[in-house]
């Protein structure tokens, strides 16, 4: 037999699953109405539910066999549920603009690209969209791993009745991009504050002398550098392409495995997934020990803490208040135990909200 004749044979197969896949994906969509339809008859005002995209999710990867890598199988089940919720009700998603960013990267992530996003300048102008119903959800950075927490994003939940509906982890590689087609050429490095804080030992070792001026997004640094041939911008790969911008370095964060965290807030309470994570801000009342107190609580019911931070608590001068991430559901026996004893033992308790833990 022929090569071509292989070819075609193979490709003749290849066709037939198409039409598979395709008709397979037709009827879901179909099934999504239907539960578009039954939540309206219901008066359900509710279309995403990110605790059951994270089962459905988990259990793509569960059933994954290769060739094709757990990541590639769950980003390509996320659009075609993407596509499904964009029939069932359209969703806006606010995010710390502007278009290019890492926070776009996660939005984009997390919830396929079929919802309609608004790029916002500030994380305050996020929650204030979030707040006022101009968004459902809202996608804003929390900490990254090199360069640790985002305290703007803390400050806001002392102020914000919103809630953590899910959280997003997304790999960040960071690229030096200019118009210029040398090192030699640039003047000035613009990004934002984070960015040239985790590609501090290239930038040392590369472009010693030259000038780092921090901005809002590493966004708006590609647009400054559009406009300058004398600068470059350090950000993603996205905003090269959107600004036309020539990769002059790649990969230059200091940390090949540098991760940030995102989350989503929204007014939505989730229910359980089965592997959740929930957020409190708390502050321990005046006395000695009062932290020690408070986080005896969680030991004693088995309670495994995977983060604290503290931050000013902008009433009293050196009062602060804590931010804790807790393994489990606020509905979870042990879990809900635990939360009511701190909030008895708490000068201040506020759940921020359980959500699913991210699943890629």
């Amino acid at each position: 037999m022929s090569e071509d004749s292989s070819l075609e044979k193979i490709r003749e197969k290849i066709d037939a699953i198409d039409e598979k896949i395709q008709a397979l994906i037709t009827e879901r969509a179909q099934f999504a109405k239907q539960v578009a339809k039954t939540k309206l008859d219901a008066g359900s005002e509710s279309f995403y539910r990110p605790e059951r995209e994270a089962e459905v999710l988990r259990r793509v990867i569960e059933r994954n066999e290769g060739p094709v890598s757990s990541d590639d199988m769950a980003r390509l089940f996320r659009e075609i549920m993407s596509v499904c919720l964009a029939l069932e009700s359209p969703l806006m998603v606010a995010y710390l603009g502007p278009e290019g960013t890492f926070t776009q990267q996660a939005a984009l992530k997390h919830f396929g690209h079929s919802v309609e996003t608004a790029a916002l300048g500030a994380i305050d102008e996020v929650f204030r969209e979030v707040e006022a119903g101009s968004a459902q959800f809202g996608v804003v950075p929390i900490e990254n791993s090199t360069e640790g927490v985002v305290s703007h994003t803390l400050d806001m939940f002392m102020r914000s009745d919103l809630k953590i509906c899910g959280e997003v982890q997304l790999r960040v590689h960071q690229h030096l991009l200019s118009q210029a087609d040398d090192l030699g050429k640039i003047s000035k490095i613009v990004s934002h504050q984070q960015s040239l804080a985790q590609c501090r030992e290239w930038l040392d070792a590369n472009l010693p002398n030259v000038e780092r001026v921090a901005v809002n997004s590493n966004a708006e640094a590609a647009r400054v550098a559009v406009k300058d041939a004398t600068v470059a911008a350090i950000a993603g790969e996205s905003a090269a392409e959107i600004y036309s911008l020539a990769v002059l370095a790649k990969n230059i964060e200091d940390e090949p495995n540098n991760t940030t965290r995102f989350l989503v807030i929204g007014k939505l309470q989730t229910t359980p997934s089965g592997n959740d994570k929930t957020s409190l801000l708390l502050s321990g009342k005046n006395k000695p020990g009062a932290l020690h107190l408070l986080l005896g609580s969680l030991a004693k019911h088995g309670i495994n803490m995977t983060r604290i931070e503290s931050r000013p608590s902008r009433q009293n001068a050196w009062e602060y208040v804590f931010f804790l991430d807790i393994e489990g559901h606020a509905q979870d026996q042990k879990v809900k135990q635990t939360l009511a004893e701190l909030q008895a033992e708490a000068a201040l308790f506020k759940l921020l909200g359980s959500y699913p833990v991210s699943v890629r």
